[in-house]
């Protein structure tokens, strides 16, 4: 189960909060952590449920098993009021960022990071992160003027999305951390080490989407 210290500070509203509520107990128990859940119109109505393993990595059966379990639930508690697709996601590499330790376990990479409400005129900052202090985020701006502080501070309470950028290094990152979560389990030999090299699910494409039941 999730840290009750370190819970998602970037939450849902309406619908999605609904779901949001029913899910993330079912998910915690299957020994995962949610990420985000979205509902959208596509293709009528879609729930796309982002979530991961504690190590960050994310397969196939583990979206097929967040599946048969949260469609379940759903069915039970009812909060979509028509039929609904249900999509069931890794957060990819360009990922959300939605808990504190996301902040401080991604420091040193870019991010874009946009606010509920105006910090020094701006709602939205780029730069790199440089960890968690005291309830606020540290983002190094790159586009700073030379009469403006270069480190913005920015509540955690204040945050509507953030998001890793897709650059290099952080690709680069999450191989080497994909790989090794997956040696620290066993599940890479040496055939599949090689070629891990070049391989990793890194996109919001959903790895398992089911139908849900009309409503």
């Amino acid at each position: 189960m999730a840290d009750t210290a370190d819970r998602r500070v970037v939450t849902e509203s309406g619908v999605a909060a609904r779901v949001a509520t029913i899910v993330e107990p079912v998910i915690e128990d299957l020994g995962y952590v949610l990420v985000r859940v979205k509902v959208t119109g596509q293709n009528g109505c879609t729930v796309q449920i982002m979530a991961e393993r504690p190590d960050g990595t994310m397969t196939v059966d583990d979206c097929e098993a967040i599946s048969r379990a949260v469609s379940l639930a759903l069915d039970v508690d009812d909060p979509i009021d028509r039929a609904y697709h249900l999509e069931i996601s890794s957060p990819g590499i360009d990922r959300p960022l939605v808990r504190a330790s996301d902040f401080t376990r991604w420091a040193d990479y870019e991010a874009k990071v946009e606010l509920n409400a105006l910090v020094s005129g701006r709602r939205k900052y780029r730069g790199v992160l440089r960890g968690v202090d005291d309830g606020h985020v540290l983002v190094e701006r790159l586009d700073a003027a030379a009469d403006e502080d270069r480190v913005a501070r920015l509540a955690l309470s204040d945050i509507l999305e953030a998001r890793l950028l897709l650059t290099d290094a952080v690709i680069a990152e999450a191989l080497r951390r994909d790989k090794a979560a997956r040696h620290a389990r066993g599940e890479v030999d040496e055939e599949d080490d090689a070629d891990l090299d070049g391989e990793f699910d890194g996109d919001d494409t959903p790895d398992d989407a089911g139908q849900g039941r009309p409503h």
